[in-house]
């Protein structure tokens, strides 16, 4: 190789280097992913066929929020009726609020009488549900579903 191919060479280098170091555009940084918290009320019921409404607020890091119904249909070998008052949810790997609305999927087993606390951490595509929360009621089963957010 001679010497100006190799200065040619080392020259597209440096540039190719100096472009990686350029800071990221302002499109990648309102890409940046933020955290969103649920707080709900939901009610339901369920003989094979499961089916619960509630509402509740969504609030992300970034300052957005929304006011929000919840749904949740779905079927299994279940039975009950149970309401969860004040319960919390964590939704992780969002870029704005407009990510949290849709449908999760849903599987799970419960059993609760009287007093009861579930756990549940749901998916829809990238974005994680998790759920927390206590209520009261009687419910037995194994069942899988959908959960939904929608504004309301």
């Amino acid at each position: 190789m001679s010497k100006r191919s190799f200065a040619l060479a080392g020259l597209l280098l440096a540039c190719a280097g100096a472009l990686t170091a350029v800071p990221s555009s302002p499109a990648r940084a309102a890409d940046a992913e933020v955290k969103c918290h649920l707080r709900f009320n939901l009610s339901g019921w369920s003989v094979i066929y499961k089916h619960a409404e509630g509402s509740g607020t969504v609030s992300c890091d970034n300052g957005q929020s929304a006011r929000v119904k919840i749904r949740v249909v779905g079927g299994g070998l279940t039975a009950g009726k149970y309401h969860i008052d004040n319960g919390k949810g964590e939704i992780t790997h969002v870029h704005s609020i407009a990510d949290v609305f849709g449908d999760y999927a849903q599987a799970g087993a419960e059993a609760g009488v009287v007093k009861s606390s579930q756990a549940q951490v749901l998916t829809k595509g990238t974005t994680s549900l998790a759920l927390t929360g206590t209520g009261e009621g009687i419910n037995l089963g194994v069942s899988a579903g959908k959960f939904t957010i929608s504004r309301r």
